[in-house]
């Protein structure tokens, strides 16, 4: 039996602080899991510039609204479910995840929490544990199921590291130049072949050497 564990933004939606970056103009946003490899550094940094410039919980959750699943997405996530079970593994936040997570059917989410005054300014956050992404992918492992990964990003790398089978999907080329160990997926049909070769069926092509 298989679990596949997927990242969330930028394997099945796009980057969120990247949504609110465009609404606001503010670049210093942009920045991401794929570009900073120290999670706890890129969200200090994510809630100074929110801080300097007056943001709080509700521009972020109206970024989040705004964004739809990437294309393909909903397709890929209804074929995989009914091969083996689904969870999503992410860095974003239950608060933040809720209006994407309706569009895709509402699979597991494992995420983590804001901390929020009651002014709606973001004071903090609580992980839900340490590398969570990989101690998850163990406790499957650890109820006899086996692992599928992919995700796209330096904090997916763990995971995918742990899994029986990991796979990048459209990382950036700086991750899939460090991590050439795990294969490429460039597009959801690829990606589904890539999970049919894990899982024991013939898939019609490999995805692409990472």
């Amino acid at each position: 039996m298989y679990v596949a564990c997927l990242d969330l933004e930028g394997v099945l939606v796009p980057e969120i602080w990247i949504g609110l970056a465009e609404r606001t103009g503010i670049d210093a946003l942009r920045l991401t899991t794929r570009e900073v490899a120290d999670y706890d550094a890129l969200m200090r940094h994510r809630l100074k510039v929110l801080d300097e410039h007056g943001l709080g919980f509700a521009d972020i959750r109206a970024a989040a609204e705004a964004l739809a699943p990437l294309p393909g997405a909903v397709a890929f996530l209804d074929w995989l479910r009914v091969r083996c079970q689904v969870a999503i593994l992410s860095d974003t936040f239950y608060e933040l995840a809720a209006p994407l997570m309706d569009q895709l059917g509402r699979p597991m989410l494992i995420c983590h929490t804001l901390a929020i005054d009651a002014g709606g300014r973001i004071t903090g956050y609580r992980l839900r544990q340490r590398h969570p992404k990989r101690r998850a992918v163990a406790a499957f492992q650890s109820l006899n199921f086996k692992v599928v990964a992919i995700g796209d990003s330096y904090n997916d790398t763990r995971m995918l590291a742990r899994a029986d089978t990991g796979i990048l999907f459209r990382p950036p080329d700086n991750v899939a130049e460090e991590f050439p160990a795990f294969p490429v997926c460039r597009s959801y049909d690829e990606l589904r072949m890539a999970i049919e070769a894990a899982m024991g069926a013939q898939p019609e092509a490999a995805c692409a050497a990472g």
